[in-house]
């Protein structure tokens, strides 16, 4: 039976894939891309297809899976660097950081994918990005197929975004972090953690406890992986927060000052449009515990997940003059 899409997402939607090459090397992810473009075969890359919106027709070229594995650190005096192939699985990575007493990933715990696509958007979560922490990275160009070392300015880091976002010509073989060597955390820049901590933002606690809050927080929102919950058959937030002019901001809506522009909570401009909670359908709706993801609620298409993203961003724009846009890859597919 050939592979599909569904089976590779944690939508677990998308239609059957022609080609799966598994890569378990970076030689193996270079040469099967360089294949693929020999060939004029389109490809698609997957990690742990966290963030990917496929079309129910499927993929017509070759799918490359990233699994290589490797994690490996050099210490020296209270800093550790720590290089990351990037088929490892993200949280593990985090793990293996708390456990070993190096500071700095803890609040980006339980966050699904693998280490590579990390920069692709600079994840983060409550307060921390991995733009953080990220001193270099080991990348294939697939134009002039060569591999080199990019360092965090030559990465373009934004607000969920990086040079890598929006184009395919550039592919992650492998991220090195710049850790600290210490039990905590840094400080907690996130007051609903602080507060479950029991300290205020901005001071500091152990990492191992920052990670038990942060997962907590994230199971309680749906945002764990788990096959027997359809709230986790999702992309996580499906769209972005906005950014607004300073006088565009709506009455009440939450909203923060980033680098000069002001960014507005995307959550709430869904639950105030009247998309609330378990919103849609029963094949297709709005996670019952968090407004930012569409879910898959059993037996249903990307077709339906799409029209329900796009009468979202069709009400949402209609009653506050603002656009959202996905912050999930769509391969395939148009919003």
């Amino acid at each position: 039976m050939p592979t599909t899409l569904a089976d590779l997402t944690t939508l677990r939607l998308g239609g059957p894939a022609k080609h799966v090459v598994t890569a378990t090397s970076s030689e193996q992810i270079v040469s099967a891309l360089c294949r693929a473009d020999e060939l004029g075969k389109p490809s698609l890359v997957v990690g742990g297809g966290s963030n990917l919106v496929v079309s129910d027709t499927g993929w017509p070229g070759v799918v490359v899976l990233i699994r290589t594995e490797g994690i490996a650190s050099t210490r020296v005096g209270d800093l550790v660097t720590v290089t990351v192939q990037a088929g490892e699985v993200w949280d593990t990575v985090v793990a293996t950081s708390v456990r070993n007493g190096w500071s700095g990933l803890a609040a980006m715990s339980g966050i699904p994918g693998r280490t590579g696509a990390t920069p692709i958007q600079n994840v983060g979560a409550y307060g921390s990005e991995v733009a953080d922490v990220i001193s270099s990275l080991s990348v294939y160009d697939r134009e002039t197929r060569e591999v080199s070392s990019w360092s965090p300015a030559q990465c373009g880091f934004g607000f969920r975004t990086s040079a890598f976002k929006h184009t395919d010509r550039y592919v992650v073989l492998s991220v090195t972090f710049s850790l600290t060597v210490s039990p905590l955390a840094p400080p907690v820049r996130y007051a609903e953690v602080a507060r479950r901590l029991g300290i205020e933002v901005g001071e500091v606690a152990p990492s191992a406890d920052v990670r038990d809050t942060v997962l907590e927080l994230r199971r309680s929102k749906g945002m764990l992986l788990d096959a027997d919950d359809h709230d986790t058959w999702s992309v996580g937030s499906f769209f972005v927060n906005p950014f607004v002019a300073p006088d565009a901001v709506p009455d009440g809506c939450p909203h923060w000052t980033v680098d000069g522009q002001v960014k507005l909570s995307a959550a709430w401009l869904i639950e105030n449009a009247g998309f609330t909670k378990g919103y849609g359908t029963k094949k297709v709706a709005v996670s019952s515990k968090h407004t930012l993801a569409l879910t898959n609620r059993g037996g249903a298409s990307t077709a339906q997940l799409l029209d329900l993203a796009r009468e979202i961003r069709a009400g949402v724009e209609a009653r506050f003059g603002v656009r959202l846009r996905p912050e999930a890859r769509l391969a395939g597919v148009e919003l």
